[in-house]
């Protein structure tokens, strides 16, 4: 398997998320992009948290029931969201990765985000990377 690195497979055209935004605007932003989760940024794209689903389905549930009123990203964010260096190995990522871990990871570096990497960047590489991908394992050698 060829190595590569979080870098090679990372998305990094995604915009991030701002403390300031309301849920419902996270919401659409998640959807649009086909993710779980985004890291949260401020104006010089330090990372400051990370929001996924999950959160925003707990926030408008609460809101919702309480007539609160919309929450901002900031009320309902993780503050220190789990993050990955661009060097990391793929594989190293994917031994990682299990029951209970984040679907969604920032990919940080010198501080700053310069991209997401997610659990099916990592399988579809896996995927692409193995050897002989679409014969079976107990491949007849007759045919």
């Amino acid at each position: 398997m060829r190595s590569m690195n979080v870098s090679d497979v990372m998305w990094n055209h995604i915009e991030p998320v701002r403390g300031e935004w309301l849920i419902s605007r996270v919401v659409s932003h998640l959807s649009e992009n086909h993710v779980t989760g985004l890291p949260v940024v401020d104006s010089q794209r330090k990372l400051i948290g990370f929001v996924s689903e999950q959160d925003c389905i707990h926030a408008l549930l609460v809101s919702n029931y309480h007539c609160e009123g919309e929450p901002a990203v900031r009320e309902v964010m993780i503050l220190q969201p789990v993050t990955v260096s661009p060097d990391l190995g793929v594989v190293d990522l994917a031994q990682k990765l299990g029951a209970g871990k984040p679907k969604v990871y920032p990919v940080v570096d010198n501080g700053k985000l310069v991209g997401i990497v997610t659990r099916s960047a990592i399988l579809d590489h896996l995927v692409k990377a193995g050897c002989k991908v679409g014969t079976p394992k107990f491949a007849n050698s007759d045919k």
